[in-house]
């Protein structure tokens, strides 16, 4: 099977999945249907289905745009979310099989990062969506935590040599971040310098191999000043408020800069502990 690669919107990839015997092709996650089309074409390919790993608009925007150019294209999507995969002909569960052509894959049931999260295995390549990044895991958004270990432990019993085609170009952010906890790891270090000269020069970072993602890149987790200074009750302006809005429900008004960035670095804590939950 042949890979064609296709930088979308602003960090995102879409992957044109080809069979060689037969040139048919699919397209995992168009986030914008003419870039992939345009691809579709300068590949002397032909498309005929979409598989989509969740309903986020950024791996389902380009649907309607295809079908309107294909109207016979098969459309891969969770059963679960079937209501939200736009023009979704094929509803799939765990196990299901996938057909580019005479390539044969399955699907993969993988949610945290949206409840409906599927990923799409072939032989010696994981494509993962949004649940796996290079150099961390998914935002859980309508998962939880433990969903998102439990997916993790799925994809660890696929080789370690699997290459890992993900949603997003994060590795860089991922890795910064991963230093910002153990700033001492030599191994993060050195992956993200040569991460940071990849992108210096414009070139994909992904994909990367499943076994220098699942191991645990961040060991314990430090108190940072973000964390000090709200826990200390140094929050400024983002302490509770009497008006209406957030603050008057009793919730967290998150308003000062600690805490809008204490609010990201919680929320991939999150993750980079579900990641070390799963390597266990």
């Amino acid at each position: 099977m042949r890979i064609v690669q296709i930088p979308l919107l602003r960090d995102n990839y879409g992957y044109l999945l080809v069979c060689e015997k037969t040139n048919k092709a699919s397209i995992v996650d168009p986030s914008e249907g003419e870039p992939v089309w345009r691809t579709v074409q300068e590949e002397g390919v032909e498309l005929v289905a979409i598989l989509n790993t969740h309903h986020h608009r950024d791996h389902t925007g380009g649907n309607e745009y295809l079908l309107q150019h294909k109207p016979d294209l098969k459309v891969f999507g969770a059963k679960v979310d079937e209501h939200r995969i736009p023009g979704i002909t094929h509803r799939v569960m765990e196990g299901d099989d996938i057909e580019v052509g005479e390539e044969g894959g399955s699907v993969l049931f993988i949610p945290g990062h949206t409840i409906g999260h599927i990923g799409f295995v072939f032989p010696g390549k994981l494509f993962s969506g949004d649940a796996l990044f290079a150099g961390g895991c998914g935002r859980v958004f309508e998962g939880t935590a433990e969903q998102m270990t439990s997916s993790l432990g799925k994809l660890r019993d696929l080789s370690g040599d699997t290459l890992v085609y993900c949603g997003h170009e994060y590795t860089e952010k991922n890795l910064q971040f991963a230093l910002t906890v153990e700033p001492g790891n030599e191994d993060i270090r050195q992956r993200l310098e040569a991460v940071q000269a990849l992108r210096s020069k414009d070139q994909f970072t992904v994909p990367s191999r499943l076994d220098d993602e699942l191991r645990p890149a961040v060991h314990g987790q430090r108190r940072r000043p973000a964390v000090a200074e709200i826990e200390q009750g140094g929050a400024g302006d983002g302490a509770d408020r009497g008006d209406a809005g957030p603050g008057a429900r009793g919730e967290r008004v998150l308003g000062s800069a600690a805490e809008r960035r204490l609010r990201g670095e919680r929320d991939l804590e999150d993750l980079h502990r579900a990641i070390r939950a799963g390597h266990r």
